[in-house]
């Protein structure tokens, strides 16, 4: 076995799916919570409550170690033991919601090598930004099934180009059949995380996300508050439309402290991420949610270094609403961690995930959402030890 061998990320990914029977997968959310001393808000209320804590969601799938929302992904995530595996949803032409982070698929699937489609290269602008590329709106279904995906940054993970072309994109009800079919042969639901993406961008164009969402959630029984599934939108006002449909958990993901939702820049509402975190931001989602998703960083910033500073309040606050935390993307690579754990000097290289990711579990966030759920899984298994 050759050095490269040895510590390649698909051969750890491998080992450490090996030892999470024993480590973290035990852990069930009543006993995590006890070996932490709190059940989080509302603890042992049954549904999302009862999740392990910290709770690890596999972001994308596995994104780490195979293409991101691609069954693979999802596979590799849930046989790590993740306990929530993520989808974002766009729509195609004909209205069927399908997984991808974005609905400009150029940098995600082989659609420039697909002559026949050659003509769809467009210029458009999504939330304000000019993107030019293939768009998921601009599709058939059955056009989208001819498309194979790829990895997103093969400069960063050039090993997750193995499977560029093995997985076409999934649907979402493609997703609900794979989870309802991997809960059968487990004995256990499959916990699925569902972000609408860009839902004001798609309700202009007459592809509204939410109501087809929330039939399908109906068909396969995931309507109710205890239901295995989390809602999840970087604009509130569609978690907000959401609860009207569904009872499902919902979240509210918030980007930088600077930013403002979509949706308000929309509507003119002049409040920021900034505002949200505040004390009377956070009692206001609490009146449509159950948590929210902030930037790891507005749980704890970085200074100009890079470096790790002193832990803001938004925990406590937010806990206080009875709002719970999922904060996004803890990241293995050297590029996305914090300047102090990152080693060598390879940015692709893997740093001291398990140092960052034990700062971010002592702020008291009830999970993280993770490309290496493996990792996250040992990480937070150590965590609920000590």
């Amino acid at each position: 076995m050759t050095e490269r061998e040895r510590t390649s990320p698909g051969r750890r990914a491998l080992l450490g799916a090996a030892v999470l029977g024993t480590a973290a997968l035990g852990m069930t959310g009543k006993a995590a919570a006890t070996e932490r001393g709190t059940g989080g808000p509302g603890g042992g209320r049954g549904g999302y409550r009862d999740l392990p804590v910290p709770t690890v969601i596999g972001h994308r799938g596995a994104s780490g170690y195979r293409p991101e929302h691609t069954i693979g992904a999802y596979q590799l995530a849930l046989d790590m033991g993740a306990h929530i595996v993520e989808q974002d949803l766009v729509p195609t032409k004909d209205g069927h919601l399908v997984c991808r982070h974005e609905n400009d698929i150029t940098g995600t699937t082989d659609v420039a090598e697909h002559p026949e489609f050659a003509s769809r290269r467009a210029t458009k602008e999504v939330d304000g930004v000019p993107l030019t590329g293939w768009f998921t709106e601009d599709f058939t279904l059955a056009e989208l099934k001819t498309l194979r995906a790829k990895e997103r940054i093969p400069g960063t993970r050039q090993e997750n180009t193995l499977y560029d072309g093995r997985w076409e994109i999934p649907t979402f009800e493609e997703v609900l059949r794979w989870a309802d079919r991997e809960g059968r042969r487990r004995g256990a639901p499959v916990w699925l995380y569902v972000e609408t993406k860009h839902p004001t961008y798609f309700r202009s164009l007459g592809l509204g996300l939410e109501e087809p969402l929330a039939r399908l959630l109906r068909r396969h029984g995931r309507h109710r508050e205890n239901s295995p599934l989390i809602l999840q939108s970087f604009e509130p006002g569609s978690m907000r439309r959401l609860a009207k449909l569904v009872a499902t958990p919902r979240v509210v993901l918030l980007s930088g402290a600077a930013t403002r939702p979509w949706d308000f820049v929309e509507a003119g509402d002049p409040r920021t991420v900034a505002d949200l975190v505040r004390p009377e931001g956070l009692k206001w989602m609490a009146s449509f949610a159950q948590g929210i998703g902030p930037t790891l960083d507005l749980v704890i910033p970085r200074d100009a270094a890079g470096q790790l500073t002193t832990a803001t309040t938004l925990v406590r606050d937010a806990h206080r609403q009875g709002l719970i935390l999922h904060p996004y993307t803890q990241r293995n690579e050297n590029s996305f961690l914090p300047a102090e754990f990152r080693r060598g000097t390879d940015p692709a290289a893997f740093g001291d995930a398990f140092g960052a990711l034990r700062a971010y579990f002592e702020t008291g966030i009830d999970g993280v959402f993770s490309d290496h759920p493996d990792t996250a899984l040992l990480a937070a298994a150590d965590f609920a030890r000590n």
